[in-house]
């Protein structure tokens, strides 16, 4: 079979390609990602790998120069490999590899071998599809394994027996639940099984490389596929045993709760279908983390889960820290949306008071949307009319608050006295009584005992400040 290239954008690179190795006595083919990507007609990616029977390095080194003889070539000896920049595109090239592997290492040895060496090596059929370059079948299709079979049936299938693949790269038991959740793709039984039987050797891994994987799931269109079948294999009990905390619905005197593994499931898809935002989706993953420790069964009153918010936000610092991820501004932003998450709700009522919205308005700050995103997303019951009515409730709350908004401007809360302001007023040099003062400032702006205008706080601050023994100068 032979793959037209005629149209492709790439092919006057692609001829100058096997122009060069043809010169050089060398072979080239297209591999992994670009190959599947153009056979699904998928949008091409800008990552292109070639692999060469001979060395990968002279032949990056010989296509450079014939493009442009200033063009850097990027050189790792220990890999055989090199990378070079053309455009908007990053070419790699590679000499063909077999590999073999050591138990606790998922660090390959590897020696010289042929193109079907290197595509045995590969971790599904669909990416280890070749198509030559070469001058006798420029466009052939070398696809050992029936990968373009199992790009028509949408399965994900090792080429070689599936337990000894994932064992030798546990990476690659992520990047099969990544490609079925981000291509909607099926894992083929024994493939499936197969990660079941080795979950474990993921311990292996760097939490970094899983952590790619996993913010991938987490951006594809539906991202409980992939969480789910974490779930289901028992990686996700390894990684976030936190979630698997969530599993599982207790009765007690008849009274039940519903499973918020499930229905966390349920809130990340939800979010998805309005935002692309990763950290918004990590806050609807975590959004509940509290509930399985907050836990309780209240005679009289049920299932409560009291203050699961509070403690759920302090656990994302830890999760963020264990899985190798951000700790400065997404983390807080996690921290923030998880315990938020209930407050909107409570202000339903025609008796929520204005400072109750101000003071929301205040912490979500400009994030106060995308609170509202996750709120929504959390409404997960399958009774339309529930479904509507609680929509409609987050309505009336964000009609609220923008009135309070227009009145108060607190939403970007800048204290309408400074602290040099104060120091200047009264004397005084930076001390505990100047935060002490901007504190009465802000706390009386949002109770509503002043206006959020600097002339009131100003006789605010003198007769707090006479409370402290000072006064004007």
């Amino acid at each position: 079979m032979f793959i037209n290239l005629n149209q492709n954008k790439n092919l006057k690179l692609f001829k100058i390609i096997s122009e060069v190795a043809h010169r050089n006595s060398q072979s080239v083919y297209i591999v992994g990602g670009y190959v599947r990507d153009l056979l699904m007609k998928r949008k091409a990616s800008t990552d292109v790998d070639f692999v060469t029977e001979q060395s990968g390095i002279e032949l990056a080194e010989n296509v450079a120069a014939e493009i442009d003889p200033k063009m850097k070539v990027s050189v790792f000896k220990t890999y055989g490999t090199a990378m070079i920049r053309y455009k908007d595109l990053e070419l790699e090239f590679v000499g063909a590899r077999k590999e073999s592997y050591h138990e606790n290492s998922r660090k390959p040895e590897v020696e010289g071998g042929t193109l079907e060496d290197d595509q045995k090596r590969r971790d599904f059929t669909i990416n280890a599809m070749a198509i030559s370059l070469n001058k006798d079948n420029f466009g052939e299709l070398i696809d050992p394994f029936n990968g373009i079979g199992d790009l028509e049936h949408k399965t994900l299938r090792t080429p070689l027996e599936p337990s000894q693949t994932y064992s030798d790269d546990p990476l690659r038991m992520m990047r099969a639940i990544r490609f079925a959740s981000t291509l909607q793709f099926r894992i083929e039984t024994d493939s499936l099984n197969a990660i079941r039987q080795e979950a474990e050797r993921i311990r292996i891994v760097s939490m970094e490389r899983i952590m790619v994987e996993f913010n991938k799931i987490m951006l594809s269109v539906k991202p409980s596929v992939g969480l789910g079948l974490m779930e289901e294999t028992g990686l996700l009990q390894l990684i976030i045993p936190e979630l698997i905390a969530l599993k599982g619905i207790e009765e007690v005197e008849g009274q039940t709760h519903k499973d918020n593994f499930y229905h966390t499931l349920e809130v990340v898809d939800n979010i998805s279908a309005h935002t692309e935002n990763l950290w918004l989706r990590w806050a609807a993953l975590l959004h509940d983390i509290g509930k399985a420790p907050t836990k309780r069964f209240v005679e009289g009153t049920g299932w409560t889960f009291h203050g699961h918010e509070f403690l759920g936000s302090k656990m994302v610092k830890t999760l963020f820290q264990r899985l190798k991820l951000p700790l400065g501004n997404d983390m807080k932003y996690v921290q923030k949306m998880v315990k938020l998450s209930s407050r909107p709700i409570a202000l339903v009522t025609d008796d929520a008071s204005d400072s109750a919205l101000r003071r929301l308005l205040f912490d979500a700050g400009e994030d106060l949307e995308d609170l509202f995103i996750l709120c929504k997303a959390d409404i997960t019951t399958k009774n339309a009319r529930k479904q509507e009515r609680f929509k409609k409730n987050f309505e009336y709350v964000a009609v609220k608050i923008r009135e309070v908004e227009e009145k108060d401007q607190v939403r970007n809360f800048q204290p309408p006295i400074s602290g040099e302001e104060i120091m200047e007023m009264f004397n005084l040099k930076p001390g505990r009584e100047i935060g002490i003062l901007k504190e009465k400032v802000k706390e009386a702006i949002l109770e509503g005992e002043i206006s959020n205008e600097k002339e009131e706080a100003r006789k605010f601050v003198i007769a707090e400040a006479e409370k402290l023994g000072l006064s004007v100068v």
